[in-house]
């Protein structure tokens, strides 16, 4: 039997969450655990700080549970609340906690999606995305791979701060195969060069990356490198 996926909602349009509700209500893969108006509310119900109840923050529906004392697998997380929380801030505080969060706007604002994935974000989608697309980027986060959408494919491509560095198509390749899992030499002969030359890709990916002020030292640093900066097609 699937394992199902927990997910938590942060969003202050009421008429999205009844939406979101309805929505995820018919997903049998999915377990909507948790909504609230900001990600202090959320965090505090989760700690037993506030109570479940109609009208609650927290509060998801009759007949579904408040959340687990572990955190949701997965957070919607809405890009500008009316708190006036940075989207920055509000994602750390929800990464700290160990689940991975989905970033949901009305907008593709190009600026705002690159500063949410460098602060963490697995993903981005606009709000017009249908249930299917919605729920393929869940299942996709909560395996551990990014969930990709149009408009953040062309923010990462149309990206040109400092802290993402300019990569060859070579330094690309092989950064990927070797992040990827492969061994340095499988990907020198996928990539149809020797070894030494595949070693020197990678050092300079390395050293790009150092330049811009972000160090990549190990296997798992470059995997990391590759999914923050949507490398593999997001």
């Amino acid at each position: 039997m699937a394992r199902v996926i927990t997910v938590a909602v942060v969003d202050d349009d009421r008429m999205l969450l009844d939406g979101l509700r309805a929505w995820l209500g018919g997903v049998p893969e999915l377990r909507l655990v948790a909504t609230a108006a900001t990600v202090g509310e959320l965090l505090a119900a989760a700690d037993g700080h506030l109570p479940y109840g109609a009208g609650a923050p927290g509060y998801t529906a009759p007949g579904i549970a408040p959340p687990d004392i572990a955190p949701p697998d997965i957070v919607l997380l809405d890009l500008v609340l009316r708190d006036g929380s940075a989207p920055t801030d509000n994602i750390r505080r929800l990464l700290r906690t160990g689940s991975r969060v989905l970033m949901i706007s009305t907008v593709p604002d190009r600026s705002r999606i690159i500063e949410a994935i460098r602060a963490g974000a697995d993903g981005y989608l606009t709000k017009d995305h249908d249930l299917p697309t919605l729920v393929t980027a869940i299942k996709d986060l909560a395996t551990g791979r990014g969930a990709h959408s149009p408009e953040l494919a062309f923010a990462c491509a149309h990206d040109s701060s400092p802290a993402r560095p300019r990569l060859s198509p070579r330094e690309r390749q092989i950064l990927l195969d070797y992040a990827s899992g492969m061994t340095l030499k499988s990907a020198a002969r996928r990539a149809g060069i020797t070894v030494h030359t595949a070693k020197d890709y990678l050092d300079r990916v390395k050293a790009k990356y150092q330049q811009a002020g972000r160090p990549t030292y190990t296997k798992l640093d470059l995997a990391r490198r590759v999914r923050e900066d949507h490398l593999d097609g997001g």
